[in-house]
């Protein structure tokens, strides 16, 4: 099991790195290459997502990245730190559906054009396996594929 962890400031310019590492990592762990471009796009969205949520809220803190190989896996999690409102730190996480995210039903932001939410349904079209949480302490978008081990030999 392989995990490469990426923090990078929350700043424009870093997602296309953050896109970069991505890809290179998800080839080296299996994914399929009809299927790295959707990787790169997913992840773009992801971190472009965090970031604009760290700059609109004043968040200092690093956008957070963890590349994972799993088992016949492999996954990706983008996590910021912007609290989902009427929330505590000691909030538990509450998964949002893939259904929810794409009725928009994911805590609103001071984005103000539905940038957030357009973001989230581009996620949801590109990745069939994805899962949003957010909570007192901020928001994680775990998205994953199968990896070439996966795929079952007639």
């Amino acid at each position: 099991m392989a995990t490469v962890e990426l923090r990078f400031s929350a700043q424009p310019e870093h997602v296309r790195t953050a896109r970069l590492v991505a890809a290179a990592v998800a080839r080296r762990a299996g994914v399929d290459e009809a299927v790295l471009d959707e990787v790169r796009l997913a992840v773009g969205e992801a971190c472009s997502r965090a970031v604009g949520l760290h700059r609109s809220h004043g968040i200092t803190a690093p956008v957070r990245v963890v590349l994972a190989e799993e088992e016949k896996v492999f996954s990706i999690e983008v996590g910021d730190e912007v609290p989902a409102p009427g929330t505590t730190a000691a909030a538990e996480n509450v998964p949002v559906s893939r259904r929810s995210v794409l009725a928009g039903d994911l805590y609103e932001t001071d984005t103000g054009d539905g940038e957030d939410e357009m973001g989230l349904a581009v996620i949801s079209g590109l990745v069939d396996d994805v899962e949003v949480t957010s909570d007192g302490t901020g928001g994680v978008i775990r998205m994953s594929w199968p990896t070439a081990s996966a795929v079952a030999l007639p």
